[in-house]
Order: structure tokens, then sequence, then C-alpha cells
């Protein structure tokens, strides 16, 4: 690993389940049980990260995996981010 490949953080997307840099990433952050995107990346909270793509989305969606993401139990709100994607999809590419 170069020099180079340390300067920029990778995580792993919750819905394809494949690493990237952090800022190709979406972070989202579990806000008293609604799940919201954090597009400064300077919410309080644990985070987990998503690319802003509606695939990915889907996938997470169908896998359930906000409650393991997050740690915690319980269903949570996700609406805010269904809404930010719905309008992500219109003016950004699938990745």
């Amino acid at each position: 690993m170069g020099e180079s490949d340390r300067s920029h953080p990778v995580r792993m997307c919750v819905g394809c389940r494949s690493r990237a840099a952090q800022s190709d990433l979406v972070r989202l952050v579990d806000d008293g049980g609604v799940v919201t995107p954090d597009t400064t990346g300077h919410l309080p909270g644990r985070g987990a990260y998503l690319h802003p793509d509606p695939r990915c989305w889907q996938s997470a969606e169908r896998r359930r995996v906000w409650p393991r993401a997050f740690r915690t139990t319980g269903r949570l709100d996700t609406s805010r981010v269904t809404a930010f994607f719905a309008e992500e999809s219109r003016w950004s590419g699938a990745r």
C-alpha cells in the first residue's frame, strides 16, 4: 500500500458491500430513529456508507441492513433517505 493509498479513507457500501473511497459514498446517520443523509459528513453519531446509486439503496433496503449498520434494534424510518435517492437519481447517473 503506497503513501497515497493511506491518505483517503476507504469505507464499505452497505448496499453492494464493495469498498470505495469515503468521498465516493454518501454517509447516513441514525438521527433518533430516522436514517438521515449526512451530505456534509459532520452530523454526530454512527455512520453507514452507501454509493449514491439507487441500486445500492434498493439492495440495502431489501437486505434490511439498518439495525445492523447502526447497531440498534427495531425498525428505523428511512423516508429521508428514500426522498434523497429519489431526488439524486434525477440529476446523477448510476455508478
